[in-house]
């Protein structure tokens, strides 16, 4: 192991599962002091054993202005001051837009979006006195292209990757550094049902924790996974509209998350996503 990250204190939201738990085990892997945020307080102490060291588990409402603060400031108080907060909670709630109602709607911002807002805000206010930190922001392909079946969430992870871009303008030159991630597919429980697209196959959580490894290693601005998701994304951008779409198409964007709401496997997930069911 390089330990490239020895010594380095690392919070990270939403990291009992998925993408999140898979970040904190390669991060810890590196040498990092990880702290584990989540909702669930069994998931996150569970994720922490497994990963052993000092990583640390802690109760975390991103919804919740106070819990943010609370977080990291126990955080801070364990470990040390915080180098890199990583805002990596999300859900993805599919739904044909018309049939989506406005608790869900709401719950997507909330997490998301608003979220993400809070936990930058919270985190750069610590690092700024010190003159330096890097904030790490996870949104989603699907913020830079609205795939059918997924309109508020897509919308939710573009909101983010025009605040990260905001954020960097304004306190880069006071010595923070930013990165937003935009993986693809992943396979985690959040992508349950959905099949991969031709020419863009689903990718695993461990893939994108690689990838914010060495975004953190090595900071830089945009993190898209997998990386020939950048040159698709941004060549269909430039496309006059109608032939971006007719792409889309072809790669089942009009259908392939319409599609996953009626296999079974989808069920579990879409209940605890929306709030209908305990985390």
């Amino acid at each position: 192991m390089s330990h490239r990250l020895a010594g380095r204190v690392i919070a990270i939201t939403g990291a009992g599962r998925g993408i999140g738990a898979a970040t904190a085990t390669a991060l810890a892997k590196e040498g990092a002091r990880v702290a584990i945020g989540d909702i669930d307080l069994d998931i996150a102490k569970a994720t922490a054993e497994r990963i052993g060291g000092e990583t640390l588990a802690l109760p975390l409402d991103v919804t919740s202005t106070e819990s943010v603060a609370d977080f990291i400031d126990t955080v801070e108080s364990t470990l040390g001051p915080v180098d890199v907060y990583i805002n990596n909670a999300g859900v993805m709630p599919l739904s044909a837009l018309l049939d989506e109602d406005d608790a869900t709607i709401d719950r997507i911002f909330a997490i998301n979006t608003r979220a993400v807002i809070h936990g930058t805000r919270e985190a750069a206010r610590r690092m700024l006195p010190r003159g330096r930190g890097h904030i790490v922001n996870v949104a989603s392909t699907a913020g830079k292209a609205g795939i059918a079946g997924s309109a508020t969430y897509s919308a939710s992870k573009a909101a983010v990757i025009q605040y990260t871009e905001g954020a960097y303008a304004e306190l880069h030159p006071q010595g923070l550094d930013f990165s937003v991630v935009m993986p693809g597919i992943t396979r985690t429980e959040l992508t349950a049902g959905v099949e991969d697209m031709p020419a863009f196959r689903a990718i695993t959580p461990e893939s994108v924790a690689d990838a914010i490894v060495e975004a953190v290693v090595k900071p830089r601005f945009e993190v898209y996974v997998p990386r020939s998701a950048r040159p698709l994304l941004n060549v269909t951008r430039m496309l006059p509209f109608g032939v971006g779409q007719w792409i889309g198409t072809k790669m089942g964007a009009d259908h392939i998350f319409l599609d996953a709401l009626a296999r079974p496997e989808r069920a579990s997930y879409e209940a605890r996503a929306t709030g209908k069911t305990e985390q």
